[in-house]
């Protein structure tokens, strides 16, 4: 099946819409409306779980072996650990990311009142009041604290604004959209793979159904480990999440085509699905290549810790310093968003999973010595493998 037409306006049109809007783990049910109109519009029927995480359908030629794919709407954040005999805010993080890149941050503060803007700052913030002294502060959220945009220099002024231990902060994204394809912000993980879901969507809505029931899931606790954990339903024999790829040295991801996760910090992903991914992009050439992430999970990962019995694998688009001010191309985001085409366009090549249980029969096979030998490349296929970018 060829790869479908990406509009990549959309796609751009989805991301802008969604970084403005704040979405720590714990404060999603404005992004989680967001998502569920451009459903509707879309014309997608949906189900959402009692805390927000939405399954949409889009559906096949069959249901028994469903596909899905998966992003999360969450992002990190902050919260109010403690008021300061000055006024200022103490803060834990939402989720796992540095206080190095909190520093400096613009934020808005969630309160049951309203909402406050603040700024994030290292304890010794001003170089004339601490000269070489700023430098000599270590890094930690120990180290860090949150001023408010309105008038206080005490605790029970702060707590007259009516600001209180377990505030949600969501922190700003700051995002520029680059003529030359370039996207810089906060928050790229992971509204980037949602909007490469809705894209793919779009595109696919346009054509003929699907061979079987694709499952679009967006979760929103991705960044605190629950993930997908609640959301995947027995029928569904194989989940693509989408997310980040950690494009840094010592990485094979690249911030052009589609990175596909090999492995993660849970162990390896499905062996038959991955290289069908990678597969399906050298057949509709797209530029794809493969990775191995050491501190590093996914939806997919809570989905298989909660029991699901699913076929996983993680395609990513690559981000350039990942939980702090984040870079991407949008050459990845469209690559992924037209591999998700083809994978949910192509034929089932393992009618067995339709089932949860079963015999041996129709169960898959991985190379032994004897089916490498068989497939062991000739001088020439090798070289036509190269010439084609393979």
């Amino acid at each position: 099946m060829s790869r479908l037409e990406i509009d990549i306006d959309y796609l751009r049109d989805q991301l802008h819409d969604l970084l403005t809007i704040p979405s720590p783990t714990g404060f999603t049910d404005t992004i989680v409306r967001h998502v569920c109109a451009e459903l509707d519009k879309l014309g997608l029927d949906y189900d959402l779980t009692r805390r927000g995480a939405i399954r949409a359908l889009l559906p096949g030629r069959q249901s028994a072996g469903a596909r899905a794919v998966v992003s999360h709407v969450d992002t990190l954040g902050a919260q109010v650990k403690a008021i300061k005999p000055n006024g200022r805010l103490e803060l834990v993080p939402i989720g796992t990311w540095s206080a190095r890149f909190a520093e400096g941050a613009r934020t808005t503060i969630f309160t049951d009142r309203g909402t406050y803007r603040g700024t994030i700052l290292p304890m010794r913030a001003s170089g004339h009041t601490y000269g070489d002294g700023v430098d000599d502060l270590p890094v930690g959220w120990e180290h860090v604290e949150m001023r408010i945009d309105a008038y206080t220099n005490h605790a029970e002024m702060t707590y007259r604004l009516g600001i209180e231990v377990g505030d949600i902060i969501a922190i700003d994204p700051q995002p520029e959209f680059l003529d030359n394809g370039f996207i810089v912000s906060r928050h790229l993980d992971n509204k980037a793979g949602v909007a490469v879901m809705l894209a793919a969507l779009k595109a696919m809505k346009a054509t003929e159904k699907p061979p079987v029931d694709i499952f679009w899931l967006f979760t929103i606790a991705e960044e605190v480990g629950h993930g997908a954990a609640a959301v995947v339903l027995p029928d569904i024999a194989s989940m693509v999440a989408v997310d980040n790829g950690t494009s840094a040295p010592g990485q094979n991801s690249a911030e052009f085509g589609v990175t596909i996760a090999m492995a993660d910090q849970t162990g390896p992903f499905d062996y038959h699905l991955t290289r069908k991914l990678v597969q399906l992009c050298r057949d509709n050439d797209i530029r794809v290549q493969k990775d191995v992430f050491r501190y590093y999970r996914s939806d997919s990962a809570s989905a298989v810790e909660a029991g699901a019995d699913v076929r996983t694998a993680l395609a990513t688009f690559g981000v350039d310093a990942s939980h702090g001010y984040e870079r991407i191309h949008m050459h990845a985001l469209r690559s992924l968003s037209e591999m998700l085409t083809c994978y949910g366009l192509s034929e089932v090549e393992i009618p067995r999973d339709r089932d949860l249980l079963g015999s041996l029969e129709g169960f898959t096979r991985q190379p032994d010595e004897d089916v490498l030998a068989e497939q062991a490349l000739t001088p020439e296929t090798e070289l036509a493998q190269n010439a084609r970018g393979r």
